[in-house]
């Protein structure tokens, strides 16, 4: 489908219960979740018909819910049964799935508690988030001028549309340069995480990555870290200033799209995908893969 319009492309999506076609999946102009951005969604992966993490996506979708105030009217289950429609609805075994929820348009103010509270779950095939022949020999980082805002201010453990807005802003500057994305600052000038997706850094053999409390804590930063210690691999979850990442040696980014991204450059700072980098790629990649896969590419 590349270079389609997502408006033009062809299929089914979920739609407040019901499989319906993809162009009469609409939402009217006058949409809450437009005009004051109380909307939450989710970003995941399916391997071979099997979404991966499915459960824990959904969980977090209802929990990101209820941290802009309002209540998703499904269970977990029965998100994960409709991800699932969407998925052989459409005839997909590898593909991106988009779980979105939203106030509608039955008031128009920021009050909006009798708005209606709206799901909606799209899926389509989307290969690598990044350039193939880029990504093995690490992808290049911006440094952004936006930060991320202190969690007093923001609903930070949510996976809220609203602020995704400075990451849209600053992925653009740093397309514009040349990069492929942009590393973000935390609002006290702290190491944090890049547009779409976490950050880890490596050092001695040990693996360090930011505290995640004003950013979204990933699930593929979660499995990661499991990984990573499964192999007896020390991880640090810490404080990192700037001025380290002249100290590293392997730098790489982890997300639902991005997988596990080596970096080979962050402004003036530069790394060198290694050892590390190649097995956290190789175990996140086994670890995606569908049970009945694994046993047959081990027979």
């Amino acid at each position: 489908m590349a270079g389609v319009p997502f408006d033009s492309m062809t299929g089914k999506i979920w739609y407040n219960g019901d499989l319906v076609d993809w162009a009469d999946a609409k939402v009217h102009v006058l949409t809450h979740g437009l005009h004051y951005g109380s909307s939450v969604f989710e970003g995941e992966r399916a391997y071979g018909g099997a979404i991966f993490k499915s459960r824990e996506h959904s969980q977090r979708l209802l929990e990101s819910a209820r941290l802009l105030d309002f209540e998703i009217p499904y269970t977990v289950e029965e998100i994960d049964a409709a991800k699932k429609a969407v998925l052989d609805a459409n005839g997909f075994k590898d593909a991106y799935i988009r779980p979105v929820a939203w106030r509608g348009s039955e008031m128009m103010g920021v009050s909006a508690q009798a708005n209606r509270i709206n799901l909606a779950i799209a899926a389509w095939e989307w290969p690598s988030y990044f350039d193939p022949a880029q990504r093995l020999k690490g992808i290049r980082l911006d440094i952004a001028e936006y930060r991320r805002p202190d969690p007093r201010t923001a609903p930070s453990r949510s996976k809220a549309a609203g602020l995704y807005m400075i990451c849209t802003i600053s992925k653009h500057q740093a397309e514009r340069k040349g990069y492929a994305d942009a590393l973000m600052l935390d609002w006290e000038g702290r190491v944090a995480e890049c547009t779409g997706a976490n950050i880890f850094f490596t050092k001695n053999g040990v693996i360090h990555t930011p505290i995640a409390d004003c950013f979204l804590d990933g699930i593929t930063r979660r499995t990661v870290i499991d990984l990573a210690r499964a192999r007896g691999i020390e991880v640090v979850e810490r404080r990192i200033m700037p001025e380290e990442l002249g100290d590293f040696e392997e730098c790489f980014i982890t997300g639902t799209a991005a997988e596990v991204t080596p970096v080979g450059e962050i402004g003036p700072y530069r790394f060198t995908p290694g050892p590390i980098c190649t097995a956290m790629f190789e175990d996140y990649m086994a670890a995606v893969q569908p049970k009945a896969e694994r046993k047959s590419a081990a027979a």
